[in-house]
């Protein structure tokens, strides 16, 4: 016999998972149109994707000595902005590329991606144009969408808003793991070019936005004003792994590219440190990379220095590699070849009682 008391007139409507906020339909909806978008990501080694309880994938038989390289992310407070502005068909980019380019770092290739999508409401066409960006951002750094989460939570996020995280997964072979070990003195420090503020230090960004309220700018950079803020961040994952093809570091570290650092929050001055052995620096020569209107207009607006500025933002540089001076013109080309805007920003030199990270 049921220990439960009968239910009052009062009480006796039944509720369901949609009367509680949650339509499981706009979640099937959901997993429809994304379907599309994932199977144009497939790739080597995908052997079952999306819609299954968990998703399969081979490491490729071409690598000897597979090792797996991992790395999670989210966009942060740049969300504020895509909310504010109704433009969610790029920052799906961001998820993948802050993922993509860390795993990068190691030299790893990376294999697959998954996401993690959370709101109050679902709202299919956002959620839509969201995993069209990650889908996008997958497509251009060969990586394959294989699987993710999308979690309705009435009452956890307000109106219009929700999270993202992103998990990825690469792969490098054990002898060409890129680690630093091989940075040296008189190595030359190369800088590729950013699309913007990528997806960090966007705390400053939106106070500057709320300082300057009534006097933005039209255009930054050629672009209207929120375009040039919210340029999704850059992928290095093709032309980089191009370069380390054609450019690996010999055994003896004296040849090709020894260490990448992707600047990331923490800017130049906390990014490059993590990839140099003790008792390194790198002196970066100020002006040896040109500032864009955005990070000057973003600089201006909040009155901070460049110190301050470099350890913020990237300040136009997305990615650093370290590479011996033997191959650095090499190297230049070849990424360059690839499409990337490449400076020569500084060398590696012994650090005595100086910091990390010099910029003069």
């Amino acid at each position: 016999m049921s220990s439960f008391a009968p239910m009052s007139t009062t009480t006796s409507t039944p509720i369901s998972y949609k009367d509680a906020g949650v339509d499981i339909d706009a979640g099937d909806a959901l997993v429809e149109r994304i379907k599309p978008l994932a199977k144009k990501t497939l790739r080597e080694g995908v052997m079952a994707g999306i819609g299954g309880f968990g998703a399969l994938f081979e490491v490729p038989k071409r690598y000897a000595e597979p090792v797996l390289v991992s790395g999670t992310d989210g966009v942060g407070t740049k969300l504020k902005l895509a909310f504010e502005w109704n433009m969610h068909d790029t920052v799906g980019i961001d998820l993948v590329a802050m993922s993509v380019n860390d795993v990068l770092v190691q030299g790893a290739e990376p294999l697959f991606f998954l996401d993690y999508f959370a709101c109050g409401r679902l709202d299919v066409d956002t959620a839509a144009a969201v995993v069209g960006g990650i889908a996008r951002g997958c497509e251009l750094s060969g990586c394959a969408l294989i699987g993710g989460e999308t979690a309705e939570m009435p009452g956890m996020y307000p109106e219009g808003e929700y999270d993202l995280a992103g998990f990825a997964v690469g792969v490098v072979e054990k002898a060409k793991i890129l680690n630093g070990a091989a940075v040296q003195a008189g190595d030359v420090v190369l800088g590729l070019a950013s699309s913007g503020v990528h997806s960090n230090g966007f705390s400053l960004v939106r106070k500057c936005i709320e300082r300057a309220a009534g006097s933005l700018p039209e255009t930054l950079d050629g672009k209207p004003f929120r375009e040039a803020v919210m340029a999704p961040t850059r992928l290095y994952v093709k032309s980089v792994l191009a370069a380390l093809a054609a450019h690996p570091h010999g055994e003896n570290g004296s040849a090709g590219i020894k260490a990448l650092a992707h600047i990331t929050g923490g800017g130049l001055l906390e990014n490059i440190p993590r990839v140099l052995p003790q008792g390194l620096a790198a002196h970066l020569q100020a002006g040896s990379w040109p500032q864009s209107q955005l990070f000057a207009w973003l600089q201006q607006t909040a009155g901070i220095d460049d110190i301050e500025m470099n350890r913020t933002f990237n300040n136009g540089i997305g990615m650093v590699l370290v590479v011996a001076a033997s191959a650095a013109d090499a190297v230049r080309a070849a990424l360059a070849a690839q499409g990337e805007t490449v400076h020569v920003i500084g060398r590696i030199a012994e650090r005595g009682d100086g910091p990390a990270v010099a910029v003069a």
